[in-house]
């Protein structure tokens, strides 16, 4: 089921940016970025909650066998980690190259 799994990070991930960006757009958009706005954050808020009703609480193969409470946790825990990973890496370049 990782196939699965990786799909509902990847919607999630999508529906969150989505409202995220709709919201961006449509406080600080004016005439018709404001409509792109709420278009893109109606878009998201409808993905986020058809996948969630999927994975939560249908019992459509393949859906209910995704534990998405977890997926989700242990996506956020390997995305924090390469962050600090990243961070690291990027702090020993740039002091390196400061002291040669």
């Amino acid at each position: 089921m990782e196939l699965m799994d990786f799909l509902t990070i990847l919607v999630f991930a999508f529906a969150i940016v989505m409202l995220v960006a709709g919201l961006f757009t449509a406080y600080f958009g004016s005439g018709k970025s404001r409509k792109v706005g709420v278009a893109l954050l109606g878009v998201g808020l409808i993905v986020g909650v058809i996948w969630a009703y999927l994975v939560g609480w249908s019992d459509a193969e393949p859906f209910a066998d995704v534990a998405a409470w977890d997926v989700m946790v242990d996506a956020i825990i390997n995305i924090v980690a390469a962050l600090i990973g990243v961070l690291i890496a990027v702090g020993i370049f740039l002091v390196a190259v400061m002291k040669s």
